[in-house]
C-alpha cells in the first residue's frame, strides 16, 4: 500500500486517466468497426472522416501510438476507396 500522500495521489490519477484512456479507446475501436462494416461509400466516407479526427486526436494525446494511427487511417480509407 502507498506509504506518501504523493504515492496515494499518483495511485487515483492514474486510476483515473485509466479509465479516461479505456474509454477513448473503446470509441475508437467502435469508430473503426462502424466503418468496416459500412457498405455504402457514402456513409463509409462519413464515419471515416470522424474517425480520422479521434485517430488524430488520440495519437496526440499520446492514448495512441501516432504510427498507430497512421496505419489504422491507411488501411480503413484503403477499405473505403474498394467500395462502389
Amino acid at each position: 500500500m502507498a506509504q506518501h500522500k504523493s504515492s496515494e495521489k499518483r495511485i487515483r490519477s492514474t486510476a483515473r486517466r485509466s479509465a479516461r484512456n479505456a474509454e477513448q479507446k473503446s470509441t475508437m475501436k467502435t469508430l473503426i468497426k462502424k466503418v468496416r462494416s459500412e457498405k455504402d461509400k457514402t456513409k463509409a466516407e462519413v464515419f471515416l472522416k470522424e474517425t480520422v479526427s479521434v485517430l488524430d486526436k488520440l495519437a496526440r494525446k499520446n492514448v495512441i501510438h501516432p504510427n498507430k494511427a497512421a496505419n489504422q487511417k491507411s488501411k480503413l480509407t484503403k477499405a473505403v476507396n474498394k467500395l462502389k
